[in-house]
Parts: structure tokens; sequence; C-alpha cells
């Protein structure tokens, strides 16, 4: 078990994620006590999606090259249309992503970002909730489709888009402070 004040999380996003789905994780995980580090493909800042238009920047720690999933509790995905399509067709993302999993982490997606989880092939079989346009997605990857504000199934959470970031924060909470998730492998 881990304190959250004493957690590492990592957030992966590039160019395209949905704004408020980085920051408020970002700052809320931040605010009590973990430290969180954002990686991006290739290291450098990455521009968020405000509803209808180009947001703000968000500055990298690191590269997703450089990341090793024994120094973090879990990973954050956020959402968007742009952020995880691009990212579904990253190899390394996805294999970091199955890593995650695959060594009982926390690994918490909302809104569009379950694409990567069905990427990964971590969902088939699992509770899971969506953004309602990706819920066929979900459903046909064999997923127990859920309209909820935050589902989660052994460490793996779900989320449907940014009015339940509250929901989806306190839920990865709870998942850290319960630690490793025994899970089979993907």
């Amino acid at each position: 078990m881990t304190d959250i004040n004493n957690a590492k999380i990592l957030i992966l996003a590039t160019n395209g994620f949905e704004q408020s789905e980085l920051e408020k994780p970002l700052n809320d995980l931040r605010g009590r006590g973990a430290t969180v580090h954002v990686a991006t493909p290739d290291g450098n800042e990455i521009k968020g999606w405000d509803e209808d238009d180009w947001g703000n920047t968000t500055p990298a720690d690191l590269a997703l090259k450089d990341v090793n999933v024994d120094d973090y509790q879990g990973i954050v995905l956020p959402g968007g249309q742009i952020n995880p399509d691009l990212l579904r067709a990253n190899k390394d993302a996805v294999a970091l992503i199955r890593s995650f999993h695959d060594s009982g982490k926390t690994v918490a997606a909302i809104c569009h970002a379950p694409w990567l989880l069905i990427e990964a092939g971590i969902i088939k079989g699992r509770k899971a909730t969506c953004f309602g346009s990706i819920a066929t997605d979900v459903k046909n990857a064999g997923a127990h489709y859920e309209d909820s504000e935050v589902v989660a199934d052994q460490g793996i959470i779900t989320s449907r888009s940014p009015e339940d970031l509250d929901a989806f924060v306190a839920k990865i909470v709870e998942e850290i402070e319960e630690g490793k998730h025994e899970r089979e492998a993907a």
C-alpha cells in the first residue's frame, strides 16, 4: 500500500489532450502530495485542446523512452479525440500502458482514452466506461460497458468526460492507496 502523498504517478499524453482531463488530475494529485510527471512521446511540451480550440501548453518532465514503470504506482491517460488516437498508433506508448497493467499498477483512462486500453489488449472482460461516442468500441473490445461517472475493475479506472473528473481523481487516489493489483498479464 502506498499513501498518495508518497506516490509517483505518470501522465502520458501528446498534443490534442483534453485540457481539463490532464490539468485537473495533475493539479489535484500534486495537491494531495503525489509526485506527478508528464511524459510525452518526444519529451517536448504539448498543446491541449480546450472545448473547441487549442488550449494551453503543458511542459513535459520526460520522454516516453525514458519512463521506467518501476518508478511509478500508476499511469493516467487523458482523453480528447486527438491525443488517444495519436498515442494508440505509437507502439511504444501502447507497450508502456501494457507494462503498467502487467505490473499490477493502477491504469486510469478518461473520455476517449479507453481506446488506449483497447489497443493495449487490457480491457476485455473488464467493467469499463468511456465517452459515449466510443461505447461501441469498448463493447466490441469485450468490456462490460457501464454508463457511470467512474468504473474501477482490478485497478483499471475509466471515466466518461470532464464532468466526471472529481470522481475520476478520487478513484485514482483510492486505487493507488490500495497498492498493487493482482491480475493476469495481457
